[in-house]
């Protein structure tokens, strides 16, 4: 036990750096994927077949295919056809484009749940659809997503540690490094686990907490 504290304490700067990395990863793939979310989930619930059709594909083939295989596609497969994308490139647009296939059912589900009521109503007032979407519907829908958004970032938050396998430097990939170099890899991986159970617990926190405030105005 005294030796893997010393460990830690060695390596923990380190480590903290890959964590960063990883941070900046969830962030980016989630705040992008809520963008293709909210677009997909508007065009899937869309009457124009135009628009639904496109956006049921994108969600079947994203969620049907492992995350690992599109980042080896996007990483190891585009240079084949001449787009070469650096780690960094690869692993932001792949999580995004996974996440954004998961939020856009979380918001389509989300609007939805609102009674199709208010959405009549904002017709009466002579609103058009964007507008009734943009004033009424999804401002009442957002509170109800921030469970699943919650899951959906902590998924995330989890999941990026997959892009290691393209050599992307985060947390994963620091722990492998450090294996490598010591020798060591009970307490390297032990040490990343330790680091991810850290991250989850706060962010479960977080939105635990944001969930029960917003509960208090429903």
């Amino acid at each position: 036990m005294v030796g893997f504290f010393s460990f830690l304490v060695k390596y923990l700067p380190v480590l903290l750096e890959g964590t960063i990395m990883t941070l900046q990863l969830t962030v980016l793939s989630i705040t992008f994927g809520t963008i293709i979310g909210l677009f997909v989930a508007l065009a899937k619930i869309s009457k124009s077949k135009f628009l639904s059709i496109p956006a049921s594909l994108y969600t079947w083939v994203i969620r049907g295919v492992p995350l690992l295989v599109q980042l080896f596609f996007l990483y190891f497969g585009l240079p084949q056809v001449g787009i070469e994308l650096s780690p960094f490139s690869a692993a932001v647009i792949g999580l995004s484009v996974c996440s954004g296939a998961y939020i856009a059912e979380i918001i389509r589900a989300g609007i939805q749940s609102i009674d199709k009521g208010q959405l009549e109503a904002a017709y009466s007032l002579g609103m058009s659809y964007a507008q009734a979407m943009r004033r009424i519907i999804i401002p009442q829908a957002y509170r109800r997503l921030i469970p699943p958004m919650g899951n959906e970032f902590i998924s995330m938050l989890k999941n990026s540690s997959l892009v290691t396998t393209i050599a992307m430097v985060e947390l994963m990939r620091t722990a492998t490094h450090i294996s490598s170099s010591t020798f060591r890899p009970l307490e390297s991986f032990v040490a990343a686990g330790l680091l991810y159970l850290v991250l989850t617990t706060i962010f479960v926190l977080i939105f635990g907490r944001l969930e029960r405030r917003l509960t208090v105005y429903e």
